[in-house]
Parts: C-alpha cells; structure tokens; sequence
C-alpha cells in the first residue's frame, strides 16, 4: 500500500510539473503584454514613462528570459508565494483566499445533493428495469447530461427571477451575514451544478447495479431466499459503488470547472469568476496559480480515490 501511495505520489509530482509547464508556456504565447492590457484599462498609460513600464516589468519579473522566468516561478510556488496579480493589483493567495470558500461552498452543497440523489434514482431504475420509472430516470438523465448549466442558469433566472420574481438572480451571501437571503441566492445556483451530476451518477449507477445483479454472488443470495432489501444493500449496493466513488473524484475538478460557467452567469465572486476576468485581463500570475491549485487538488483527490477502492472491493489489491 506504501509502495503505491509513494508511487502514486511521484506520478502526480510528474503531472503537476507538466500542468505548470503547459500553463506557463501557452500563456506566454498570447498576444499582447498583459501589463500595457492592465494600464490601458486603468486610464494609467499615458502617464507612464518607458523606465517606469521598465521597473513594472522587473516589479513582475517579465524583463528575465522566458526560461529563468519559469524557474524563478516554480521557486516562488515552493515558498509558499503566489506572487503579486497584475489586474487586481493584490497578493494572489489573498484573493483566492477570499474567493475560494465561495466556490467550495457552492460546489460541497452541489455534491451533497447530487451524490443521494443519484445513487438512489440509479438504484431504484436498475431494480425497477423496464418500468415507467426507470424510463423517467433514463430521459431524464440524458437531458441533464445534454443540456449545458448555463442555458438552465438562463432559464431559471427567467422564470424565477423575472417572471415570478421568487428568487434574487446574481450575487451571493455569506450564511454568516444573512442565512435565509443566503440560501435564496444559493437555489438557483447549485440546481444548476447540481443537476450534471445527478444525472450523471444516475446513470453510472444504473449500469453498475444491473452489472453487479448479474453476477453469481447475488444469484446465490437470491437462491438463498433472502429479501430484497437484504440482497441490495448487503450484497449489491456496496460493489456498485465503485463507478460512484470514481464520479465522485471527477466532481472535484468539475467543481471549479463548473464553477466558472455558473458563478458568471449569477455573479458569483468566486474562484470560476477570478479565472474568467483574469483570463480576459491576461493576469497571467492568477491564471497560473489557480490552474496549478486546482491541479493540486484534483490528484490528491484521485489518490484518495483510487485508495478508497481497497475499502469498496477486497478483491482489489494494491502492488
């Protein structure tokens, strides 16, 4: 088990330096200079000098050659230093600091709703193949994988928002500072994240309990005469799950990725609203440090993943 955590870990060292080297490299590849982007919008062009773009440039390491640049970069990252963001003229760690809580806030909930749901109309449309219930839960499904979040954001802002007027349609609140106005913003929002993934483990769910159902273990309870509620959740339930567990480190990512769609559609201060305005001013220091953390924790969730099968199925062994 040590073997393959230590292995895994080194793998995951290798994906971060390829993550950071792609990032680094594709962003230095755009045109325009993200510091005369920066000064342009701040009516601050003008009246700079070239020594002072000069100093801004050294301020920012951007005088270095491209490669010293990377290296001085990584160094920074191992001391604990986002570095300085170009657009929003603050510490980078400050800023997703204050941004991240938001977006984990909306995400957790996004999970704690999708996971039950989905496990349970997966479950309930393999036992009940064939019926009207599981033909729900199967149309159902396509459309919440087909549709993207943004045009039911669209939707919902339109008829909740607009029409009925039920809801607010943008900007977020602390359940600290007021939890009832708090969890009106937050509805319409993590119905939309939500939504992806239910019908997405509804589906894995489904395929999965139909392929445990047919296996000989579960034949051999079934003879046994034991009831249905004993055969699902003792025999069936805990190895269909593993496809669920994999779903689940996949919602990790999609949480920032789904994130950037939704928190701009609602306004949302997050970490997915950070990325987009600092991809659009070129700050390449934040788009940087975001994709590089957000790679961080999609492999550590993966490792916890795949460590976690052992537990779901002891027929897997770890060499």
């Amino acid at each position: 088990m040590l073997t393959y955590i230590a292995r895994r870990l080194l793998w995951g060292i290798v994906v971060l330096i390829l993550v950071s080297l792609i990032v680094f490299f594709t962003i230095r590849l755009l045109p325009g200079d993200p510091l005369l982007i920066y000064l342009a919008d701040s009516d601050n062009l003008r009246s700079m000098s070239q020594e002072q773009l000069d100093g801004l440039r050294a301020q920012y390491g951007l005088d270095k050659p491209i490669l010293l640049q990377y290296v001085s970069w990584i160094a920074d990252i191992l001391q604990g230093d986002l570095g300085r963001s170009i657009h929003y003229n603050e510490n980078v760690a400050t800023l997703m600091l204050e941004r991240l809580p938001i977006t984990l806030h909306l995400g957790l909930i996004s999970m704690a709703i999708s996971l039950p749901l989905g496990v349970i109309a997966g479950l309930i449309a393999a036992l009940r193949r064939g019926s009207w219930i599981d033909n729900i839960v199967v149309v159902a499904a396509y459309i919440g994988t087909a549709v993207p979040v943004f045009l039911f954001g669209y939707i919902l802002i339109l008829i909740f928002g607009l029409k009925l007027e039920w809801l607010p349609i943008a900007g977020y609140t602390s359940p600290l500072d007021d939890f009832w106005l708090s969890t009106k913003k937050l509805i319409m929002p993590v119905f939309c994240m939500s939504l992806p993934g239910i019908a997405g483990m509804a589906r894995q769910m489904r395929s999965s309990v139909l392929e445990v159902a047919s296996q000989d273990f579960v034949r051999t309870a079934w003879s046994k005469g034991l009831t249905e509620k004993v055969v699902v959740f003792r025999h069936m339930l805990k190895n269909s799950l593993i496809p669920i567990v994999t779903i689940m480190g996949m919602s990790i990512g999609a949480i920032f990725g789904g994130s950037v769609l939704i928190e701009n559609v609602f306004a949302i201060p997050g970490m997915g609203r950070l990325l987009v305005n600092s991809l659009f001013g070129q700050d390449y220091v934040m788009i940087q440090a975001s994709t590089l953390i957000t790679a961080c924790i999609i492999v550590l969730s993966n490792l916890l993943v795949d460590i976690s099968y052992g537990w779901f199925d002891p027929r897997i062994r770890y060499e």
